[in-house]
């Protein structure tokens, strides 16, 4: 089994349409995985059909035992946060950092787990997609990220699927190295701006540092040839091979907005993705 982890500096840079194409150029033989659980819309297009829902517990948080308490007030002197009032905890200001609990004399406080959301697992036309849904206000998402990835793991076990597929989130924080720690491969997603050079540079330092081969992809590069020399001077640099330059190309609104993968439609998107999986391909195997 092999996985492949799809990221970006940034967002927009239109990492999800990427992935839903792999996935149906995969044609059945891949799992998966939505990883971006802040903000997951992989199923716009996948169109799952929700099979297993399964809990996912986040930060815990502090509970305040009101028979046990003796209203010395030392857990609301101590909270930093401004969480603890009249005897009670406000679950979304509580940041769980246990310092109420240390410190109450009466052994009143106790810390206790808390839903934060669910992960699934759906069958799609394109195969298994494991994927997730981080409620509002919560975090934790590099914990949710890793379940994702553990369940994802154990479909490809189950089914005797050759591949993971992985939709990471944006930027270069704790669900991104989530999503990267592990990975066989990491495709990065650009676009020819000077946030999305800036952005590259960052996510390649965060790629070699938990050892992961990157490639890298330029979406839309015919619009700004300038930004394109200097993504692929810094990639020469950083020893990166760029394996895909793909064009421009208003088939990708339409298909978004029919809910299909842009592969599935006709046009030199379509071609560009499909010579990119020829060439990840390629690269997973040497």
């Amino acid at each position: 089994m092999k996985q492949i982890t799809v990221i970006s500096g940034k967002g927009g840079t239109g990492k999800t349409t990427i992935v839903a194409s792999l996935a149906a150029l995969a044609k059945g033989r891949a799992v998966i995985a939505d990883c971006d659980v802040d903000a997951p819309d992989l199923h716009l297009i996948l169109h799952p059909d929700v099979k297993e829902r399964r809990d996912f517990l986040g930060m815990r948080r502090a509970f305040i035992d009101r028979s046990l308490c003796t209203d010395c007030g030392e857990c609301q002197e101590h909270c930093r946060f401004a969480a603890i009032h009249d005897r009670a905890v406000d679950p979304l200001a509580c940041e769980g950092c246990v310092v109420c609990q240390f410190v109450c004399p009466a052994g009143a406080v106790a810390m206790m787990d808390r839903l934060s959301g669910y992960a699934y697992i759906s069958d799609t036309r394109f195969g298994p997609l494991v994927h997730a849904e981080l409620f509002p206000g919560e975090e934790a998402s590099g914990k949710l990220v890793a379940m994702v990835r553990e369940m994802a793991r154990d479909v490809s076990e189950r089914l005797n699927l050759e591949l993971v597929l992985i939709d990471g989130s944006p930027g270069i924080g704790c669900p991104v190295i989530a999503s990267l720690t592990g990975a066989d491969l990491a495709l990065i997603v650009t676009e020819p701006t000077l946030s999305g050079v800036h952005d590259l540079d960052r996510i390649l330092g965060v790629a070699k540092h938990f050892g992961v081969l990157s490639l890298v992809c330029i979406n839309k590069y015919d619009l700004n040839p300038d930004a394109v020399e200097r993504i692929e001077e810094l990639c020469r640099d950083r020893g990166v091979e760029v394996v895909g330059r793909l064009p421009f190309d208003t088939t990708v609104v339409d298909a978004m907005v029919a809910g299909r993968a842009v592969v599935e439609m006709e046009g030199p998107m379509g071609d560009a993705i499909k010579s990119l999986w020829r060439s990840v391909k390629m690269r997973l195997q040497t």
